[in-house]
C-alpha cells in the first residue's frame, strides 16, 4: 500500500477536529441541569438529538479525543456545525421532549422507526349521528375510536362479519345511509336484517348509539355482559315460544362466542396490558407488540429499526415504547418488556400523562408462567419480522446492485466484486477446528459452491486461515495453470473454480495478515483481501493501519455482514455435523446398542448436546433403553470425554489463546447438508 489511506483519515481526523472546535461551548457555559440538546450542521438541518440528567456531563463526551469516541459519533461531529440544548425541570419532561422533537425533525443520526407495513383497524366512528363500524387503514378519522391494529385483513373481516351478525349497527358509507335516510328505503343490509341502523326504520338514533356503545364495550375489553344478556332474551323468547327471536338471539350469541374465543391466551378476563419483543443483530432490529385487551389478543405491530453502534437493547426499548403510544393511541396499566429500559421511572410517568385521568403505568420484565410465554411469543415474531425485511433487503436486485458498487468504490477496486468468497473458522473448546467457504455471486448466494475444510495441527485462529486460505490458492493456482493449458479445462473444472474479486476473512488485522502471507506464497495478487471485524463492522485492508468504516444501514455493509453470518452458520452446521457423527460412531461401540437404538437415542433428545448433559435416569426414559443400559451409555460418555465438566458443550468462533490438535486433514466438496 502506498499508505494515501493513511494520509486521508488523517486528513479527514484533522478536519472533524477543527470543526469540532468551531462550535464548542465552553465548560461553564453549559448547565448542570437535565435537558435537551441537538446537534445541527452548516444549513440548519438537525442531526441529532438526546437528552440528558446533567447536560454538561453529557456533553463532555462528544469533545473528548476522538479515538476514544465511537464511529458513528465521528461521522455526525464530522457534519456538524452547530450544538444547542434546552433544560427542563425534570427527566420526565426531558422523555417527552426528546421523544416529541425527534418525531418532528427526523434526525438522521437517531433512531429511525418505521412500520413494515400500514395495518388495518376497526374503526367505530362515534362522531356520526349513527356511528358506523368499518375496515380502515386511516388512522386519522376524527372522533373515531380505534381497535387493533390486525396482522391480517382476511381474519378482521371474518371478525367484522361475526360482530355484524351480535351487534346489527351500521356498516355503510355516508352517502348510502343519507340516501336512505331521504328515500325511507333501507340500504341491502337493512334490507336482508344485518343491520339495525335508523334508515332501517326498525330503531331510533338513540337506540343505534346504545348498541353502538355496547359494541365499543365489548371491543374495549371483551366485556361479557352483552353475551349474558343475549342468552337471557333467547331463553326468554324460547320460554314464550317466540322461536323465530330465540334463533335469531341464539346466533348473535354464538358471534359473539366466536369472536370472543378469537386469539383467546391463557390471561384472566381483565387483563388489559401491552407485549413488547425485540430482537436485533448488528445492523438492524424489529420489535414485537401484542395489544391485549380482556385477557385476549386484540391486535399486533411491528416495526423495522435501523440500529447503531451504542444503542443497547434498553435505549431501543425506551424508544419502542414511545412510538407505541403516538397520537391518540392509549397506553394500558401494565406493560410487559424484556429489559428494563435505563429511564423506566420517566417512562412510566411520561406514558401515565397519556391515560385518562392519569391512571397507573407500570412497565415490568416477566419471569414466568403465561406472561412470560407470552414475551416468548412476542420475542419469537420479531424474530420472523426481522428475517422477513433481511430476505426482502437481499431479494432486492438494485439493492444487490448498489452494494456492488458500493464495495467497489470504498475498497478502492478496480471491478465490481461480482463474486465474493468469505471463510470462517469454528472449534469446540479449542478442538475440532474446522471452516467454511460460502460464495456469494451477483449479491446472492450459491450455495452449491460451499466447502467445508478439517484442519489439523493448527496453533490458533490466525494459523487456521492461513491453512485454508493456502489450500485455497493452490486450487486457483491450479486451475489457472490448466486453464492454460486447456481452455476446456476452466468449464470443466465448475463454478468452484471460478476466481473471485473479492475475499472476506472473518477477523481483523492477525486474520488479514495471516491470509495475506497465504495469498503471497501462492503468488496470488488480483484477488483483493479485507477482513471484518465482528463488533464494530470494521473492514481490514493488509497493511493498512486504519479501517474502511461503511455507512451504518448501507447496502455494501448488509452484503458483508451477510457473508460473514452464512459463513459462520456454515461452519457450525459442519461442526455439528461432525460431532453428531462422532458421538453416534461412539455410542455404537456400547454393548447392546445397535445402529437402530442409537439413532433413536440421539432422535429422542433432539441433540447431541442435549444427551451429553443427560443424566442417567433420563437416558433411561428413551424408548428401547432400560436402567443399566442407561448407566452403560452415561459412564462411556463419561470415558470418552464427550461431556465437559459442567454436562455443556460450547460452541465459538471467537480466536481461541490455543487450539489443539483436531482429526486428520481432509477437504469435504459439496454443497450444503
Amino acid at each position: 500500500m502506498d499508505g494515501s489511506g493513511s494520509d486521508t483519515g488523517a486528513s479527514r481526523a484533522a478536519e472533524t477536529e477543527d470543526r469540532r472546535a468551531s462550535f464548542r461551548p465552553a465548560a461553564g457555559e453549559i448547565p448542570t441541569s437535565p435537558g435537551v440538546y441537538r446537534f445541527s450542521d452548516r444549513h440548519g438541518r438537525v442531526l441529532y438529538i438526546g437528552k440528558a440528567k446533567n447536560l454538561r456531563a453529557r456533553l463532555a463526551n462528544y469533545f473528548q479525543p476522538l479515538h476514544s469516541i465511537p464511529q458513528r459519533t465521528r461521522r455526525m461531529l464530522a457534519l456538524a456545525a452547530r450544538v444547542d440544548w434546552t433544560v427542563v425541570a425534570t427527566d420526565t419532561e426531558s422523555l417527552v421532549l426528546e421523544h416529541t422533537w425527534i418525531t418532528e425533525f427526523q434526525p438522521p443520526f437517531n433512531v429511525q422507526f418505521k412500520d413494515d407495513k400500514t395495518y388495518p383497524y376497526l374503526a367505530v366512528t362515534l362522531r356520526d349521528e349513527a356511528p358506523r363500524l368499518l375496515i380502515t387503514r386511516n388512522e386519522k378519522i376524527r372522533g373515531a375510536r380505534y381497535f387493533g391494529p390486525y396482522p391480517k385483513v382476511w381474519a378482521l373481516r371474518e371478525t367484522t362479519a361475526l360482530l355484524q351478525q351480535a351487534f346489527p349497527i351500521r356498516t355503510c358509507n355516508d352517502a348510502d345511509y343519507r340516501r336512505a335516510m331521504r328515500s325511507g328505503k333501507p340500504c341491502l343490509a337493512g334490507q336482508i336484517g344485518r343491520c339495525l341502523g335508523p334508515c332501517s326504520g326498525l330503531v331510533g338514533v338513540e337506540e343505534h348509539r346504545r348498541r353502538v356503545e355496547e359494541l365499543v364495550a365489548f371491543l374495549g375489553g371483551g366485556d361479557a355482559s352483552h353475551l349474558r344478556a343475549l342468552q337471557r332474551a333467547m331463553r326468554d323468547a324460547a320460554a314464550e315460544q317466540r322461536y323465530e327471536d330465540a334463533a335469531r338471539l341464539r346466533d348473535q350469541a354464538v358471534a359473539v362466542e366466536h369472536v370472543m374465543e378469537k386469539n383467546s391466551v391463557a390471561l384472566p378476563l381483565d387483563a388489559d396490558l401491552d407485549v413488547f419483543g425485540l430482537r436485533s443483530d448488528e445492523l438492524s432490529a424489529a420489535a414485537h407488540q401484542f395489544i391485549i385487551r380482556g385477557g385476549r389478543i386484540r391486535g399486533e405491530r411491528s416495526w423495522i429499526v435501523d440500529v447503531e453502534l451504542d444503542d443497547a437493547p434498553s435505549t431501543l426499548l425506551e424508544q419502542v415504547v414511545q412510538s407505541a403510544y403516538e397520537g391518540d393511541r392509549e397506553p394500558p396499566p401494565e406493560i410487559l418488556v424484556p429489559v428494563l429500559p435505563d429511564g423506566a421511572a420517566a417512562l412510566e410517568t411520561a406514558l401515565r400523562a397519556r391515560r385518562p385521568r392519569g391512571g397507573r403505568v407500570r412497565l415490568r420484565v416477566p419471569e414466568r408462567g403465561d406472561k412470560a410465554q407470552l414475551m416468548d411469543r412476542a420475542t419469537l415474531n420479531a424474530g420472523e419480522h426481522l428475517l422477513r425485511h433481511k430476505l426482502k433487503r437481499a431479494a432486492d436486485i438494485t439493492a444487490r446492485t448498489d452494494a456492488l458498487v458500493e464495495l467497489q468504490s470504498s475498497l478502492g477496486m478496480s471491478e465490481a466484486p461480482l463474486r465474493i468468497e468469505c471463510i470462517d473458522v469454528s472449534h469446540l473448546q479449542g478442538t475440532g477446528v474446522v471452516a467454511s467457504l460460502v460464495v456469494f455471486e451477483d449479491g446472492l448466494p450459491a450455495k452449491g459452491a460451499y466447502r467445508k475444510y478439517r484442519i489439523e495441527h493448527t496453533r490458533d485462529d490466525t494459523e487456521s486461515i492461513y491453512q485454508v486460505v493456502s489450500r485455497r490458492a493452490a486450487q486457483l493456482n491450479e486451475q489457472r495453470n490448466r486453464a492454460r493449458e486447456d481452455p476446456e479445462a476452466r468449464a470443466a473444472a465448475g463454478r468452484y473454480r471460478d476466481r473471485p474479486q473479492l475475499l472476506i476473512v472473518d477477523g481483523g488485522v492477525p486474520q488479514v495478515a495471516a491470509a495475506q502471507r497465504a495469498l503471497t506464497e501462492a503468488g496470488i495478487d488480483d484477488v483483493f483481501l479485507v477482513g471484518v471485524a465482528k463488533r464494530l463492522e470494521e473492514l481490514w485492508l493488509p497493511d493498512d493501519p486504519f479501517p474502511v468504516i461503511l455507512p451504518r444501514g448501507s447496502e455494501a455493509l448488509f452484503l458483508v455482514q451477510r457473508a460473514r453470518d452464512e459463513a459462520h452458520r456454515f461452519a457450525i452446521s459442519f461442526q455439528r455435523q461432525r460431532r453428531s457423527t462422532a458421538i453416534a460412531s461412539r455410542l455404537a461401540e456400547v454393548p447392546g446398542l445397535g445402529p437402530k437404538r442409537v439413532k433413536a437415542l440421539l432422535k429422542h433428545f433432539g441433540s447431541v448436546q442435549r444427551l451429553r448433559a443427560a443424566s442417567a435416569e433420563e437416558i433411561a426414559a428413551a424408548p428401547g433403553v432400560g436402567p443399566a443400559l442407561a448407566e452403560t451409555v452415561r459412564e462411556h460418555l463419561d470415558a470418552e470425554g464427550l461431556v465437559g465438566t459442567d454436562g455443556s458443550a460450547i460452541e465459538s468462533t471467537a480466536e481461541p489463546s490455543r487450539l489443539s490438535s483436531a482429526v486428520s486433514e481432509a477437504e469435504t466438496e459439496g454443497s450444503e447438508q
